[in-house]
């Protein structure tokens, strides 16, 4: 069985945990050691996590498949977005899996929460940003119908790299 269910703040632990473990494997081959665990650290600590748990606009979910948190992700409005692509847009932040719960249509299911939360909050479009060499990320958010309308800077470590900025209209 699996739902979604907002993180709450005692849950900051599990939070953290699944962050770091799903960054890491979906960008850790890609990047030096060095880089990886200064962004970890940095990024993905209690306080920081806990900061943008608490931060007005942001959301985080977990996924739960038989009561087993198996992914995650991070929603934003208003003044939380990360960028102002929109007055009345919604960011999807972040959106991961664990390995283990992949290509079962997970990532879909959570797709489909983000939009259906984006027009419950009346918020349109919805955007999100992409590392320019993740292509399964990038061909997933092509079936879902997003389209790239920019790009900005992501830096890892002290690696410049480019994220893919995609939207896309609920109308």
């Amino acid at each position: 069985m699996e739902e979604i269910k907002q993180v709450q703040p005692d849950q900051i632990g599990d939070l953290v945990a699944i962050s770091r473990e799903t960054f890491e494997a979906t960008f850790g081959k890609d990047n030096t050691a060095e880089n990886m665990q200064e962004f970890l650290d940095s990024s993905y600590n209690h306080d920081q996590l806990l900061t943008e748990l608490e931060t007005p606009g942001s959301s985080f979910w977990f996924l739960y498949v038989d009561g087993q948190v198996a992914g995650y992700l991070k929603l934003n409005v208003n003044s939380a977005q990360s960028e102002r692509v929109d007055e009345n847009a919604m960011e999807i932040e972040r959106i991961y899996l664990k390995e283990s719960f992949q290509h079962r249509g997970l990532g879909q299911k959570m797709m489909d929460f983000a939009l259906k939360r984006a027009q419950d909050l009346g918020k349109n479009p919805v955007w999100l940003g992409v590392w320019e060499h993740n292509e399964n990320a990038k061909n997933f958010y092509a079936r879902n119908g997003f389209t790239r309308f920019s790009q900005h800077t992501f830096v890892l470590g002290d690696d410049p790299q480019t994220d893919f900025l995609l939207k896309k209209n609920l109308d």
